[in-house]
């Protein structure tokens, strides 16, 4: 059985008590579910749950639980709201930015700083491009990539997050003071890298792939592109848990442009709601990738501005906790805007 939040509504004061409900403690609100996965499709107000099973009865709390802030060091990271992760990579060969600053562990630091001061909650530091095609680095060529530059971002208070799929990577970053690991093949391409996660007790950011030891690209046909993403990620986030780690402190990510069609990444898109019944905070990762030039008349990586600030607030809508961009100026100014609009209909 897999929920969908549906029937999202502006003005919750309007309703009955029990009528409509808080998607995760966050700004949005909803009167429904989709019901899929068990007999035709069909949609039950919220406030008939109750009796469909013990199922309908966790994912329904999964849904309306709100997600703690994670207390990190000294620095906080609130998950009630839209909330940016910046895109900072240290590569030569990254599809949007690759090269850009390469063997310059200062001036990077220094743009991540900045994305910091222009509002980025996050700053997501990789030293490994993860586009397709794209050559394997070394882990102690990576780790001398990103621990210099997130050394310097966390001396100067900012809260670093190292995106990696190598234990080793992971445990130097952690140590030069990065807070959280996001790992795109979720843990399962380094056999270390679950121990290494559940030894810190840091956060973790599980994102779903066809194929994650073979690099995460490998197309697949999907039946239902949503409902098997989810069922994957729900898997993964219970083995993880299993090992010992909080799932207060697993964020998951459906992995938009990864092994997916355009068709798939739309359908992830218009179902994103569906992933907090995961239990977790989720990430949206769909800054100028492939989707965004397939649907504006094949428009260059550097072109991809408007469409990416557009997901951006399509994730927003569908409750999205982290938003993991390049343009972070724009996409700050997006929010805020949209925040100020949804705090006026909630007064009403």
């Amino acid at each position: 059985m897999r929920f969908r939040p549906v029937h999202f509504v502006d003005a919750p004061f309007a309703y009955p008590d029990g009528a409509v409900v808080r998607l995760a403690g966050g700004l949005q609100w909803f009167a429904a579910y989709e019901i899929s996965g068990e007999g035709p499709l069909r949609v039950v107000p919220v406030a008939d749950v109750a009796g469909l099973g013990d199922r309908a009865a966790l994912l329904h709390a999964r849904f309306t639980s709100p997600r703690a802030p994670l207390a990190l060091g000294e620095r906080v990271l609130r998950l009630d709201q839209p909330q940016v992760a910046a895109i900072l990579n240290v590569t030569p060969d990254s599809f949007s930015d690759g090269g850009a600053h390469r063997d310059d562990p200062a001036a990077a630091a220094a743009a991540g700083m900045a994305m910091a001061g222009a509002g980025a909650a996050l700053i997501d530091v990789g030293g490994e491009s993860t586009r397709p095609g794209a050559a394997l680095v070394w882990e102690e060529d990576e780790a001398r990539r990103v621990a210099p530059v997130v050394e310097r971002l966390a001396r100067a208070g900012a809260l670093v997050s190292v995106d990696t799929r190598k234990a080793p990577v992971m445990e130097a970053a952690l140590a030069a003071g990065a807070g959280i690991v996001n790992d795109v093949s979720a843990l399962l391409w380094d056999e270390r890298a679950l121990d290494v996660v559940v030894r810190s007790g840091a956060p973790v950011i599980l994102m779903h792939s066809p194929d994650p030891k073979a690099g995460g690209h490998g197309r697949v046909t999907y039946d239902d592109v949503v409902g098997e993403v989810f069922d994957w990620l729900e898997a993964r986030v219970e083995a993880v848990v299993a090992a010992g780690v909080d799932r207060a402190r697993v964020i998951v990510d459906p992995g938009i442009g990864f092994g997916k069609s355009l068709a798939d990444n739309l359908a992830l898109l218009n179902g994103l709601a569906m992933f907090h019944g995961l239990g977790c905070a989720v990430m949206l990762g769909a800054s100028r990738k492939r989707l965004i030039g397939a649907l504006s008349n094949e428009a260059p990586v550097e072109q991809r501005l408007g469409g990416s600030v557009a997901l951006a607030l399509k994730g927003a809508e569908a409750g999205v906790q982290l938003l993991r961009v390049h343009d972070v100026v724009e996409t700050v100014q997006a929010l805020r805007v949209w925040r100020g609009l949804r705090d006026r209909a909630l007064v009403g």
